[in-house]
């Protein structure tokens, strides 16, 4: 049964529109191209095989394509952001890595029924406003038998924090579910019923590091879209509030010693087979 239970009164179209907006603001690989780690250990959990085909959803500049890719499978990845896009077929040219990058919303993806071997996302479909959309996609566009793996954000952890965070300065729009919840194993029991069998779930933790906690808020207020945008609306107390908001934010989950960040944020590694 779907988890949307008020789909029919929200405009996603309209929240997508904003959403890509933030994502082509400020410069996303430069945060995202830090999460590799996440990549390669979500296709090593799927066990990718070489030849296999690899769709990355919501792909951003790629990184499980390209880790697919260096495993000789067969990658592609879709995003709606083209400056995101942009920068993934750059980055697979600097590596030669044969990776195709495609133009596409996660929740009406432009790829056939069945076909591929593996569908992924790190910490990308997540932010798909309509959950259950979302979900029907990764399962239309695998092969019955085929894997799912799925690496997002849990609601507990630092990213959590981060979000509510956020929320506090802008709140989500009414009625959409945190994106956070496709790091809640019941949430992802319910999007996806009996269709997909869970065979791994694991929670795992990506460790933040920068130089200290006003770096990582000076770093996502210059890079990360949707809070550069946000900060880009905010000026002089205000920006000053948020800008102690948000370094408030890794200093709380902090475990180095010596000055700077080494905050631990959890997630969940989702790896299901598509019956």
């Amino acid at each position: 049964m779907s988890t949307e239970t008020t789909g029919a009164a929200i405009d996603f179209d309209a929240i997508k529109a904003k959403q890509r907006a933030g994502w082509e603001t400020g410069d996303y690989p430069r945060v995202g191209n830090t999460l590799q780690i996440i990549a390669e250990l979500l296709v090593e959990a799927a066990d990718v095989r070489a030849g296999q085909s690899v769709l990355d959803v919501a792909c951003g500049q790629g990184n499980v394509a390209m880790a697919a890719a260096r495993r000789f499978a067969d990658a592609t990845g879709v995003d709606y952001a083209v400056n995101l896009l942009e920068q993934g077929r750059e980055r697979a040219a600097a590596e030669h890595l044969p990776v195709t990058f495609l133009e596409g919303d996660a929740e009406k993806l432009p790829v056939p029924d069945a076909g591929f071997d593996l569908v992924t996302s790190t910490v990308g479909v997540m932010f798909a406003p309509n959950h259950q959309r979302a979900a029907d996609e990764l399962v239309r566009v695998t092969k019955p038998g085929g894997k799912i793996a799925l690496a997002s954000w849990t609601p507990s952890g630092m990213i959590g924090d981060l979000f509510r965070t956020v929320g506090k300065w802008a709140p989500p729009p009414a009625g959409v579910q945190p994106a956070t919840l496709w790091g809640d194993e019941e949430h992802l029991s319910g999007l996806f019923g009996d269709r997909v069998e869970w065979v791994s779930l694991t929670k795992r933790h990506y460790v933040f590091r920068y130089l200290s906690a006003e770096h990582f808020s000076e770093w996502f207020q210059q890079y990360y879209g949707p809070i550069t945008r946000l900060a880009g609306t905010l000026s002089g107390d205000d920006l000053t509030s948020f800008a102690a908001d948000l370094a408030e934010v890794p200093r709380t989950h902090n475990q180095a010693d010596d000055g700077t960040v080494a905050a631990p944020a959890e997630y969940l590694e989702a790896v299901g087979i598509r019956r």
